[in-house]
C-alpha cells in the first residue's frame, strides 16, 4: 500500500483515471470528492456507490462509515449485514446504532467487536436476541465503548454487567431497562470498576433493591441522570444514599415506585441543588411538605411528573411557583434515550449527552402535569399561572382528572404567551365557554377536553336500566 491520504491509500485512488468522463472526476481532487461524501448519510452513499467504479471505492470506504443508524434505514437486517458492516468500517467506526433490529445475534456482534475496536457508541436496544455472550465480546475487544443501550434485551444478567466492568472502563452511559434479570450484583460489579457512570437506566429492573442504590451511591460522584421507573422494591433508604452520594445529579425518575415519601424530597433538596429533572408519577406517597423543602433549594428544576401525586394540593404549586423560576415541565417523560448519532466531535457530542441532560428531551415541549392531583384548585393555577416560570417558559399544562379545576383556571392561564397545548379530560366544571374566551386570547393553543354526555336518570317504573353512549362503549 502506498502513502494514505485521509484514510484512503494513493493506490486506491488509481481506480480514477482520465477514461473515467465525469466532468466533477476530472476537476475536483479525489481527496475533496472523499471529503464531500463524509457529510452523507448511509442510503445516499449506498446511491452514491453504484454510480461508478471510482465513486463506489470513495463512497464505501470506512472514513464515511464512522457513524451508522439503521432504525431509520432497515431494521429487519440479518447477522452477516452488521458482518459486512463492521469488516468495511474497521476502525473507522465510532458510533453505530442497531436498535430494533431483531435479526442481530451474538455471533454477528462477535465478529463486529474484532473488527471495530474504537467503538464508543452502540445502540443494541430491543435486538432481543443477544446474550451475555455479546458483552463478553465488547469488554474482550472494545475498550473505549462509552455510551452503551442494551435496553429490552432480556436475556442479559449479571454476568455482562461484570464482563463490561472488567473491560470497558470508560463506560459513562449505561442502559439496562426492562433487564430484569438483573440484581444488586451486577450493579455492584458495574460501579465498583466504571466510576465515571453519568448516566444509569434501570428502568423496569424489577429485583433492584436498596442494596443495589447504595453502591451506586458509594461509587458513581459523577452520576448525572439516573431512571428507576417501576424499580417498586426500593425505599427511601436506597434513594436517600444516591441523594449524598450523587451530588451532581440533574435527572431523576422513580416513577412508580410506591414506598418512597417526603424523606427522598428532603434528601434531594439538602443534596442535589442541580436537580433539572425530577419524575415522580404515581408516588402517592408525596406532599406539599416535601416539595416545599425541593422548591426552596432546587432553584434549576425545569420539567416534573407529579401524575397521581394524588395528596399535593395548592400549596406544592405555590412554592414551585415562587422558587422555581425555570420551571417548564410537570408531565409524563419517556426515559431519555442515548444520544443521537451527530457529526459533533466526542467532546461536544458528551456535552450534549451529560451535561446539558435536557437536550435528550428537547424534543418534548415544556409542560406542566398535574393530572390525578385531585386536590388541585383554581387557586393553585392562579399562582403557577402568574409565577415567573408560565409567561414565557410554560408550552403544555396537563389537568386531567382535576375535578376542582373550573373555567377560573383558564382565565389565569392567559398570560402564558407560549402556551401550546392544554390537556382538560374529565375535567367536569371546565365549559366550552371558557375555553372559547381561552382561545380568544392564545387563538394557537390546542386545548384537548371531552365532555362526556349526561348518564340518562333510570326510567321510571321500568325494569331495564339506561346507559349512556359511553358506559355502552365500555
Amino acid at each position: 500500500m502506498g502513502k494514505e491520504v485521509n484514510g484512503v491509500s494513493r493506490s486506491r485512488f488509481e481506480m480514477f483515471t482520465n477514461s473515467d468522463e465525469a466532468v466533477i472526476n476530472k476537476k475536483l481532487p479525489k481527496e475533496l470528492l472523499l471529503r464531500i461524501f463524509s457529510f452523507l448519510d448511509v442510503v445516499t452513499l449506498c446511491r452514491c456507490a453504484q454510480v461508478s467504479r471510482s465513486w463506489n471505492v470513495l463512497a464505501l470506504d470506512g472514513s464515511n462509515w464512522q457513524r451508522i443508524d439503521l432504525f431509520d434505514f432497515q431494521r429487519d437486517i440479518e447477522g452477516r449485514v452488521v458482518e459486512n458492516i463492521s469488516k468495511r468500517c474497521g476502525g473507522f467506526l465510532r458510533k453505530l446504532s442497531l436498535r430494533g433490529c431483531l435479526g442481530v445475534g451474538d455471533s454477528a456482534l462477535r465478529t463486529f467487536s474484532q473488527n471495530c475496536r474504537n467503538i464508543e457508541l452502540l445502540s443494541l436496544n430491543g435486538c432481543t436476541k443477544i446474550t451475555d455472550s455479546t458483552c463478553n465480546s465488547l469488554s474482550k475487544f472494545c475498550p473505549k465503548l462509552k455510551h452503551l443501550d442494551l435496553a429490552s434485551c432480556t436475556s442479559i444478567t449479571n454476568l455482562s454487567l461484570k464482563a463490561l466492568s472488567e473491560g470497558c472502563p470508560l463506560l459513562e452511559q449505561l442502559n439496562i431497562s426492562w433487564c430484569d434479570q438483573v440484581t444488586k450484583d451486577g450493579i455492584q460489579a458495574l460501579v465498583r470498576c466504571c466510576p465515571g457512570l453519568k448516566g444509569l437506566f434501570l428502568k423496569g429492573c424489577t429485583q433492584l433493591e436498596d442494596e443495589a442504590l447504595k453502591h451506586i451511591g458509594g461509587h458513581c460522584p459523577e452520576l448525572v441522570t439516573l431512571n428507576l421507573q417501576t424499580c417498586s422494591q426500593i425505599t427511601d433508604e436506597g434513594l436517600i444514599t444516591i441523594c449524598r452520594g450523587c451530588h451532581r445529579l440533574q435527572s431523576l425518575c422513580v416513577s412508580g415506585c410506591a414506598n418512597i415519601t417526603d424523606a427522598i424530597l428532603h434528601a434531594l433538596g439538602q443534596n442535589c441543588p442541580r436537580l433539572r429533572i425530577l419524575e415522580v408519577a404515581r408516588c402517592s406517597q408525596l406532599t406539599d411538605v416535601g416539595f416545599t423543602t425541593l422548591a426552596r433549594n432546587c432553584h434549576e428544576l425545569e420539567k416534573m411528573d407529579l401524575e397521581e401525586c394524588v395528596q399535593i394540593t395548592d400549596g406544592a404549586l405555590i412554592q414551585l411557583s415562587i422558587h422555581c423560576p425555570r420551571l417548564q415541565v410537570l408531565v409524563s417523560l419517556p426515559h431519555p434515550p442515548l444520544p443521537p448519532l451527530t457529526d459533533s466531535p466526542p467532546a461536544a457530542f458528551f456535552s450534549v449527552a451529560i451535561n446539558g441532560v435536557v437536550a435528550a428531551l428537547s424534543s418534548h415541549p415544556p409542560t406542566q402535569s398535574l393530572s390525578h392531583c385531585e386536590l388541585i384548585t383554581d387557586d393553585g393555577i392562579r399562582h403557577l399561572g402568574s409565577g415567573p416560570c408560565a409567561h414565557d417558559r410554560l408550552e403544555v399544562i396537563e389537568l386531567d382528572n382535576c375535578p376542582l379545576i373550573t373555567d377560573a383556571s383558564l382565565e389565569h392561564l392567559k398570560s402564558c404567551h407560549s402556551l401550546d397545548r392544554i390537556e382538560l379530560y374529565d375535567c367536569q366544571q371546565i365549559t366550552r365557554a371558557g375555553i372559547k374566551r381561552l382561545r380568544t386570547q392564545l387563538p394557537n393553543v390546542k386545548v384537548h377536553a371531552y365532555f362526556a354526555p349526561v348518564t340518562p336518570p333510570p326510567s321510571v317504573g321500568g325494569s331495564r336500566q339506561r346507559f349512556c353512549r359511553c358506559c355502552v362503549l365500555l
